[in-house]
């Protein structure tokens, strides 16, 4: 069973990828990757058969997964050690974008477009299949070079027919692997392993519908503690992802 954002933070809302572990990087052909992230906790007790679903969807080709866990459950009993209060604002921005106010744990969002129960295989799949068909005309490719100092990002051109392309470039460090032992709350006394857990994501520059590259120091990849990364093209905040690829090594 799904936990729910307490009734009020949702009348707020209301109001107001690819390759697997050993890969050493993505080449985002138009099509080609989807990005799945989800947004989970070390207090809710329905999430830890999602992080698990997590760690399967490291090793699919064509899915990029990304942890990012969240902060308002810790009042329960048990803070989390890696949620990041961003993480929670920006699943509100998306639940904001879709207009429906849905904001719970285990959620997945889907090429943030649509959301989906995040320990439910069957409908991630679904909603994998059906928002890489609304993207088709609007992939734009996009391909990752590690280097020794860093790493090389190549962004193509808007497809043809694409009005006022422009997006967000978004770095999502991350590390591959972390194991929890979580002393309290709902999931105290268990140890639990969170794939891809997103330490740091940012901006790292605009995409405004032509090719263009840009270059990623080791420093950028390296953000308390991350050994793998992912680059997306967002339009907008809780937006489509246009395109996206990844590094899990370096």
């Amino acid at each position: 069973m799904t936990r729910p954002l307490q009734p009020v933070l949702i009348a707020a809302i209301g109001a107001a990828a690819l390759v697997g572990a050993t890969s050493p990087a993505s080449a985002g052909q138009p099509g080609a990757t989807s990005v799945v992230e989800l947004f989970t906790s070390q207090g809710c007790s329905s999430c830890p058969p999602a992080d698990a679903v997590a760690g399967k969807l490291t090793k699919r080709e064509g899915v990029i997964i990304l942890s990012l866990p969240v902060d308002y459950w810790d009042y329960l009993g048990w803070k989390d050690t890696l949620a990041q209060h961003s993480f929670s604002e920006r699943q509100r921005t998306y639940a904001r974008a879709r207009g429906d106010g849905q904001v719970y744990t285990p959620q997945v969002v889907v090429n943030g477009l649509q959301h989906a129960v995040g320990s439910e295989s069957g409908s991630i799949d679904a909603a994998i299949e059906s928002t890489q068909a609304a993207l088709q005309d609007k992939k734009v490719p996009l391909k990752l070079i590690p280097d020794a100092d860093g790493l090389t990002v190549e962004l193509g051109d808007a497809p043809a027919g694409m009005d006022n392309a422009k997006a967000s470039i978004v770095l999502a460090d991350f590390k591959r692997s972390a194991d929890v032992n979580i002393g309290r709350g709902e999931n105290g006394g268990h140890k639990v392993t969170y794939y891809h857990v997103v330490r740091k994501l940012s901006s790292v520059g605009a995409w405004n519908g032509k090719a263009q590259t840009l270059h990623l120091s080791k420093a950028d990849l390296s953000a308390n503690g991350s050994d793998g990364c992912a680059v997306f093209l967002q339009n907008g905040a809780g937006g489509p992802i246009l395109a996206a690829a990844q590094v899990t090594s370096w």
